[in-house]
């Protein structure tokens, strides 16, 4: 196994190579918190980006078997329902995203429970200062291609705090990069798919249990290959996206489907039926439930989709020029 501390650069296939690894560290590092739900109100997640997703993924595993509402901001500002009776979980992989600095204040003034995950930065200085919980990831990731850490210790945060045994199918998972060969192949298989149409938009069309992964597949779209790429959500689209949808588009449309509902699998069927009749191309990715294993199958074949589809396009999947000229512009806006 290469040693990531002598890597000068983590390449993303490096990062996808080893992602199970991602997972058995925040399993091996994972330290009970104690609490119970009955302790709070609410639960508030807070993160950007590729520090942000692994929240929402896990709010949407949750989302039928939480007592308590949970919410994921990605923001300067918590909601004015945060007091001292939420749960904060604040994700920055950096510890530097000022955004989420400035809810680790308003959460710290509100006298909420705060929980960090982080590799580092001003936000684990804070944190272990104010004696706060904290998870820490390992250094040197693209923090897009850091997803296993945040996404495993939120869904085992939250899996204790219900009292929901998250860490046996997070173990199971493993079978997924044990298979690697299989999922580039359904990768390049996709991509094939779409040859001629490589610098069309995207469209993602999910339902509400794979929303959050739709969500984190046009994310490396978007940073990997520099590809415009949107989310819709079944059934809601179907009352008004819908009506866009005549004739051939500049559009490549995937379909992500948990198929835990089967009106919503009428939706999906109709819908492909429609959009290939007027010769758009259709790629669906289909869950056989909404499980933890499941939502990692459909995160990692889309990664891998998204390398793919770079080096296709011809892109640096390494660099993001416009976000960091942004961050530059900032600091002295």
């Amino acid at each position: 196994m290469t040693d990531i501390k002598q890597m000068e650069v983590i390449t993303h296939e490096f990062s996808l190579e080893n992602f199970e690894q991602q997972i058995q560290f925040a399993i091996n590092h994972y330290k009970p918190h104690g609490l119970k739900s009955t302790s709070f109100s609410n639960i508030i997640i807070g993160g950007l980006g590729g520090s942000g997703i692994g929240g929402r993924i896990a709010k949407a595993y949750f989302s039928d078997k939480s007592s308590l509402p949970i919410e994921v901001y990605s923001d300067y500002s918590l909601p004015k329902y945060a007091s001292k009776n939420s749960l904060l979980i604040l994700c920055s992989y950096s510890g530097s995203t000022e955004e989420t600095l400035a809810m680790y204040d308003q959460a710290k003034a509100l006298g909420g429970h705060i929980i960090v995950i982080s590799s580092g930065g001003q936000l684990m200085e804070l944190a272990k200062k104010d004696e706060r919980s904290i998870f820490e990831v390992e250094t040197g990731y693209q923090p897009r291609m850091a997803l296993g850490f945040s996404l495993t210790y939120n869904l085992l945060i939250l899996g204790e705090l219900f009292g929901i045994d998250t860490q046996s199918e997070l173990e199971n998972t493993s079978a997924i990069y044990q298979n690697r060969a299989e999922y580039q192949k359904q990768a390049t298989d996709f991509l094939n798919a779409f040859i001629g149409k490589e610098n069309q938009k995207f469209l993602v069309i999910a339902d509400n249990p794979t929303e959050a992964v739709a969500v984190r597949f046009c994310q490396q779209l978007q940073e990997n290959a520099k590809a415009e790429a949107f989310v819709n959500v079944l059934p809601e689209a179907n009352h008004n996206a819908f009506e866009t949808y005549y004739g051939a588009l500049p559009t490549n449309f995937v379909f992500l489907n948990s198929h835990t509902n089967s009106r919503n699998t009428g939706r999906f069927a109709y819908l492909k039926q429609l959009l290939e009749k007027q010769n758009n191309t259709v790629i669906e990715i289909n869950l056989q439930n909404a499980s933890i294993y499941e939502l990692y199958k459909a995160i990692y074949m889309t990664d891998w989709f998204s390398i793919y589809l770079s080096d296709k396009r011809g892109t640096d999947k390494m660099s993001v020029p416009n976000i960091m000229g942004l961050k530059n512009f900032l600091k002295t806006f």
